[in-house]
Parts: C-alpha cells; structure tokens; sequence
C-alpha cells in the first residue's frame, strides 16, 4: 500500500463518523447525507497532496471541505436547510414525553437561526469544534465568532426558558 493511501485511510477511519454527524445534521435526508460524505473524502483524498498544515489543521480543513460540500448539494438541489426531526429515544427504547416537548422546542428554536448562526452551534456543540476552529473553517475572526456565539445562546436560552 502506497504511503499516501495509508495516510487516507488513517484520515478516513479518524474522520468518517464525524464528518457524516455533521453532514447528517444539515442534510436530513440519509442517503444524500452519505453521497455528500462521500463525496468530501474524495476531495480530501484529491486534495491532500496541496493541504497546508500552516494553514490549518486537519480536522479544520476537512470541516471546511463538508461546508463547502453541503453549501454545493443544497445549491445544485435548491432546496432549504432543514434541521432534521428525529427524535432521541432513552436507553430503554422509551422516548420520555418531557424530553420530545424540549427537543421539540431546541428544534423550533434552531430553526428560526440563520445558516451561518446554525452552523457555529452545530459545529461548536455537535461537532465539538472550539470557537478558534470554527473562525478559521468560516473565515471569520474569532472576536466575531464569539459575538454571535455569545448572542444566540442568549436568544435560544430566552426562546426556550431554560438554560442550555
């Protein structure tokens, strides 16, 4: 196996999971989350041979290949971001009719945010992304990042009554 193919597959084992959570959570529909998914190893496997770790690092360039990659399939397929409504189930299969009414709720409320709003709470909470990361994967100032960071959990938590 050549050394650049066992770097991808490095690349493709550490990142698949994670990168298909963030696509899954803007594209609600599976099989098109997983063409798009799909579609950003191969761009990240096209790319790699160019990527710049002094620019940033892996898992920020990879992000920001799913960015592109989701901003693309909704651009060719014309459709609106949708927050997908699956609803968690407890450990015993149950789902707990408090815990719908408030999914419920975050959903309205992630709704109602714009994109680039959605994107920084997804990728920060979701993904597990720092602040600094996600300013340099959308080409933002972290100062920026932390005002509108700042500003939407202040209107979710008014939105929903309850601390997040």
């Amino acid at each position: 196996m050549e050394t650049s193919e066992c770097t991808m597959e490095k690349i493709y084992m550490e990142y698949s999971s994670k990168v298909l959570r963030y696509v899954r959570s803007k594209i609600s529909n599976p099989q098109d989350a997983e063409d798009v998914c799909s579609s950003v190893f191969l761009k990240v496997q096209r790319g790699l041979p160019e990527y710049d770790k002094s620019r940033s690092s892996l898992s920020t360039w990879i992000y920001s290949i799913a960015h592109n990659a989701v901003i693309d399939f909704y651009r060719r397929s014309h459709k609106n971001v949708q927050l997908d409504e699956e609803i968690a189930c407890t450990e015993d299969g149950f789902e707990d009719i408090y815990n719908d009414e408030a999914l419920n709720a975050l959903a309205a409320a992630l709704e109602s945010l714009s994109p680039r709003e959605s994107d920084i709470i997804v990728l920060h909470y979701y993904s597990g992304k720092s602040l600094k990361e996600i300013a340099a994967l959308m080409d933002m100032s972290y100062s920026n990042i932390k005002v509108v960071h700042k500003k939407v959990i202040s209107r979710l938590k008014k939105q929903l009554q309850f601390k997040i």
